[in-house]
């Protein structure tokens, strides 16, 4: 191998050069030696191999297998939803690549490392010649080195490259290869490892929802990537973030546990910190100020606020990149290399958030230069005695079970009521002239027409507020419709014998507002159309696509023209312009599931809620040939999908909060030739509303907060109005005013302690 040295040299010492090597013709194959029916099957009938490197890891290379079209090809698939155009592979001793021949052409081969133990990859490089495949080969041994040890493969033998060759089973029994001697951790890296192992963490749910252990057990750990930083606190009473020292901030992963990752704090005497990589802790980045801030609960939960600010732009680059990859590998439990380019940009691009200032956080000022003032106790308290004073005893409903919480909240489109779903029951209440929100009546005992009692597990208003459609979570098959004005379920529309109901939308945004009886239904993998005029079952079959795969659909949202806006518990998005035809757009996943989905009028902007974050993103596209259409009509191009934005609380300010971030279905204000300009949402105590215009300036801490007593339920702005937010908490409902929301400051996020009626009769007398 040594005669391909100096070729090697050329292409190796050259940052710039993506590719190291290509083979630019051959076919892909999965082979399957287990299965007789489909034991060579052909994934890429035209196709190139390349190995290219990873730019964002050091000494990291990829086996990328790419598809190649012939001319017309790609045009006819610019229609369809997903195209899968490329393999990618991390290189490492796990693929056990081995090159072979069949038929007289070369052939490369390796492990698929998602199929079972025997199952490989086959790419046959048909009129390759041999010095070009011994080339390719040999450079496939360099990243192997390079990755397992850390350092330039520039200077390496031939007999440094034996031990990554790869040796049938049957061989290894009658010799042994020799492999070097596992080298002992740094000092500062066993300090780390001693300190991690010694964490008490519980236990969590694993992807699989099984429960695994967190804390560390291996004797060593690999250090992903570390940089020179400073160590921040926030200070609660001073309200300003404290320097701590100067560490070396570290992502670190214990050796033998695949994707678990934690981000870690060391200087000189040891370890200061070390916590778990995950979306709990509110991971926010700052370009301006080269930082990263997150959060840390203890097992009572209560929150601190850290921050490492880099010494460099360069250092602060790198080590978000590699905290994005480590995050994404925890979220998915797969490699970040499994992802094409193009989606792990659209995925980087996530986590650009607001500047974070690190200064007291009550001497930022607004973009008019304002600067407001801060509340005190007494001020706050005055807000929940005002709140409880519009509470008389006529507004509240009567007495029912106890233990009941209120669970959802549907805000009517015509008659000015909210309803309210608590157990099996429904609370009617009223929206008077004074904007407040009084009790009207309680629809009790819901029950199918047959009379067996249910609780729904959603609803949806619907023919101009006469009717409620209710989803019974005991037969997923069917809809109900109840009449409201009767309070009675009149109606069971049975929509399919083998196709489930988990979610339903309004056929187009405003539909409820007339008399349109169809709505769009989903199950996991489905889109489908329901229309209750039909006799029999209520799916209409020539506007029905299934999809494939386990999509886990988890929520859908309609345009004013009735375009299609599909979430997943995977974290992706998909575009639809009508039901029956494949997406438009897909949006990679970032990792976290999707709760709930909401969409602008004009279909324009999306908001996305996970439980620590929305994610709004704009679907206008900006370059290419159909530059100008939103992602609902055409596709995206590859080199330029959305760059997301993530609005998350800032975690100084959760902190102050008492407890882990877990957000309600975030709802844009909406009305009939009203322009959207707020997003509301809610965590625990609090009803948190963002400045939708201030949003799309790029000003993504620009959002206000009211804490209330009681846990906040769900939320969302009166029909047509952009001011009026209705307010559902477990165990009443109520109207607030945007503008009496507040700035979120330690007055306004930390309970107030002086004297506070007690609230017990709210707390006993649920409806």
């Amino acid at each position: 191998m040594n005669i391909f040295r100096s070729l090697i040299g050329k292409v190796w010492q050259d940052p710039n050069a993506a590719e190291v090597v290509k083979i630019s013709t051959g076919q892909l194959y999965l082979v399957r030696p287990g299965n007789i029916r489909t034991s060579r099957e052909c994934i890429y009938n035209e196709a190139m191999a390349a190995i290219r490197r990873v730019p964002t890891m050091e000494h990291h290379f990829q086996l990328v297998v790419t598809r190649v079209y012939e001319d017309g090809d790609q045009e006819l698939l610019e229609d369809e939803d997903e195209t899968d155009e490329e393999r990618v592979f991390l290189v490492g001793e796990e693929l056990e690549f081995r090159s072979s021949e069949r038929d007289g052409d070369p052939t490369l081969v390796w492990r698929d490392i998602d199929g079972d133990v025997d199952e490989a990859y086959e790419f046959v490089a048909a009129g390759t010649n041999e010095p070009t495949r011994a080339f390719f080969e040999t450079c496939i041994y360099r990243a192997m080195y390079e990755r397992k040890y850390k350092k330039s493969a520039e200077n390496t033998q031939d007999s440094d490259l034996e031990e990554f060759m790869w040796v049938p089973p049957e061989a290894k029994s009658t010799g042994k290869k020799s492999t070097p001697k596992r080298k002992s951790l740094k000092k500062d890296d066993k300090n780390i490892s001693t300190a991690m192992q010694s964490l008490s963490v519980a236990e969590t749910a694993s992807p699989k929802g099984k429960a695994r252990a967190t804390s560390p057990s291996s004797s060593s750990l690999f250090i992903v990537i570390a940089q020179e930083a400073e160590l921040h606190l926030w200070d609660m009473e001073q309200e300003e973030f404290e320097l701590q020292g100067e560490v070396t901030a570290q992502i670190a992963q214990p050796t033998g546990v695949p994707f678990e990752y934690w981000l870690v704090a060391s200087n000189s005497e040891g370890q200061e910190l070390a916590h778990k990589i995950t979306s709990e802790m509110n991971p926010r980045w700052s370009t301006k100020t080269l930082s990263i801030t997150w959060n840390n609960f203890s097992d009572r939960n209560f929150a601190s606020s850290w921050l490492f600010r880099f010494k460099s732009a360069e250092a602060y680059m790198l080590f978000k990149n590699a905290f994005t990859q480590v995050m994404w590998e925890g979220l998915h439990q797969t490699s970040w290399t499994k992802i094409k380019p193009d989606e792990q940009g659209y995925i980087i691009s996530s986590n650009y958030s607001e500047d974070v200032e690190m200064l007291d956080i009550e001497d930022e000022e607004d973009e008019e230069g304002e600067v407001d003032a801060e509340l005190d106790a007494d001020a706050e308290a005055s807000d929940y005695e005002d709140e409880e004073a519009n509470e008389d005893e006529d507004s509240l409903p009567p007495a029912l079970a106890r233990g009941e919480r209120n669970s959802q909240l549907t805000v009517g489109y015509k008659g000015d009521r909210s309803y309210v779903v608590r157990g099996n029951n429904i609370g009617v209440f009223n929206h008077d002239s004074d904007n407040q929100v009084k009790y009207y009546a309680t629809i009790s005992k819901i029950s199918t027409p047959k009379g067996k009692e249910f609780r729904p597990k959603e609803v949806m208003l619907h023919d101009q507020d006469s009717k409620m459609v209710l989803m019974n979570p005991t037969d997923p098959n069917s809809l109900y419709s109840m009449d409201i004005e009767r309070g009675k379920v009149v109606e069971e529309w049975k929509v399919h014998d083998d196709i489930n109901v988990d979610h339903i939308a309004p056929n187009d945004k405003f539909a409820q507002t007339t008399h349109e009886q169809t709505l769009v239904g989903v199950s996991h993998n489905a889109l489908f159309r329901v229309d209750p005029r039909m006799s029999g079952a209520k799916l209409v079959d020539s506007q029905y696509k299934q999809y494939a795969g386990k999509n886990k659909f988890s929520g859908v949202a309609t345009t004013a023209s009735g375009k299609l806006a599909v979430a997943s518990e995977k974290g992706d998005i998909r575009l639809f312009d009508s039901i029956g035809k494949n997406a438009k757009t897909a949006l990679p996943p970032l990792g976290d599931p999707i709760l709930g989905i909401d969409v602008t009028a004009s279909g324009r902007w999306i908001v996305a809620t996970t439980k620590t974050y929305l994610l709004l993103i704009d679907t206008l596209i900006g370059e290419g040939r159909y530059q100008g259409n939103l992602g609902f009509d055409r596709s995206f191009p590859a080199s330029a999908k959305p760059m997301p934005k993530r609005l998350q609380l800032r975690s100084e300010h959760i902190a102050y909060m008492s407890g882990e971030v877990s957000f309600s279905p975030a709802r844009f204000n909406q009305g009939e030739g009203q322009e959207e300009n707020a997003i509301v949402t809610s965590t625990g105590q609090f009803v948190v509303a963002w400045d939708f215009g201030k949003v799309k300036k790029g000003q993504l801490d620009k959002y206000e907060i009211k804490k209330y007593q009681d846990m906040v339920v769900q939320d969302n702005f009166k029909f047509g109005d952009d001011k009026e937010i209705i307010v559902a908490l477990q165990n009443n409902v109520l109207a607030i005013n945007k503008k009496n929301l507040r700035k979120p400051t330690r007055s306004s996020l930390a309970t107030p302690i002086k004297n506070l009626r007690s609230k017990s009769n709210i707390v006993n007398s649920p409806y």
